[in-house]
């Protein structure tokens, strides 16, 4: 057979390659890789370990033990008063701990983000706390701030006080322990973002006459706002779920009764697993609503990039 008499060759066979590299194209202008098939176990433990827990205990949670129907669960904790009150109890210790926390880290690690003799040193005690964990801080307060305390015992010694000062087993136990273990977080982050920010921005802004107070105003706080919402949220739901501390230096059947203790209390003394699940789905609605508002306000007052400076 002459080349003349060969059978053109068909449309299928010329188009399948192209298809198939115009496909794979296509998927790499929509940012989609076959790399990203490597995530599949990740997603799958994801879906295995969360996912399905998740939605195990929202089902638990619409089986009410006592019934009244699916929602009998929300209506009995919402309907009683000690239980609610839970509510604000966790709302009032996570909220001032978080924003304590990332403001006391903005100065700090502003400070730190240069370079001065025993910048390492100082680093390291300020994120030593990481490695305590809650109970051991909790230990310490009651060691140093207890009735019989370090700090009680030198304040009466020295005639300054009749009797003990009552800093511990109440709220402003609690909210120290949460500020204690909290900071490191924050400030790792708040540090991470600000080195992130290109130091000749400033300077620039120094040259135009700008002062410290401007500088850091119009210059590194807007373009660390970004970072301070991330950071806040997540001290928040770090805040949030105190258990505890709430047990150990506060008062678990009064002001420090959080929804933490109320979800144990129902699944490990009284065995109304449905109603745990309940006030669990409570705190992540509530972890939600707070989280969502932030990221609300973020976009408010800062809608430029998520950085700026180095990785910009």
């Amino acid at each position: 057979m002459t080349a003349v008499d060969a059978p053109p060759a068909g449309p299928g066979r010329a188009a399948a390659p192209r298809a198939r590299g115009g496909l794979r194209h296509r998927l790499a202008e929509r940012g989609v890789d076959r790399v990203l098939l490597l995530l599949a176990p990740a997603v799958l433990v994801v879906g295995v370990l969360f996912l399905y827990p998740m939605m195990y205990g929202v089902g638990l949670s619409l089986r009410p033990k006592e019934g009244g129907g699916f929602l009998g669960n929300y209506a009995a904790f919402f309907g009683d008063a000690y239980q609610r009150g839970t509510i604000g109890n966790t709302l009032r210790l996570a909220l001032p701990a978080a924003l304590i926390n990332v403001g006391a880290s903005v100065p700090i690690a502003y400070r730190l983000r240069g370079r001065f003799r025993g910048r390492r040193l100082l680093t390291a005690v300020l994120v030593l706390p990481v490695t305590l964990g809650t109970v051991l801080v909790a230990d310490g307060l009651l060691r140093y701030l207890g009735p019989k305390g370090w700090l009680n015992t030198l304040l009466m010694d020295a005639g300054l006080i009749d009797q003990p000062v009552r800093l511990i087993y109440n709220y402003w136990g609690v909210l120290l322990s949460l500020l204690i273990t909290g900071f490191p977080f924050a400030f790792l982050l708040v540090l991470a973002y600000l080195s992130g920010i290109d130091p000749t921005l400033e300077r620039a802004a120094a040259t135009l006459g700008a002062g410290p107070w401007q500088r850091m105003r119009r210059v590194t706080l807007p373009l660390l706002a970004p970072g301070l919402a991330t950071t806040f949220v997540l001290a928040f739901v770090l805040a949030f779920s105190v258990f505890p501390s709430a047990n150990l230096v506060g008062e678990p059947a009064g002001e420090t009764r959080v929804m933490a203790i109320a979800a144990y209390q129902a699944a490990f003394e009284k065995y109304d697993y449905g109603m745990a699940s309940t006030i669990a789905v409570l705190m992540g609605l509530f972890e939600l609503l707070v989280i969502s508002f932030t990221l609300f306000l973020r976009g408010r007052l800062y809608a430029g990039p998520a950085m700026g400076g180095k990785g910009s």
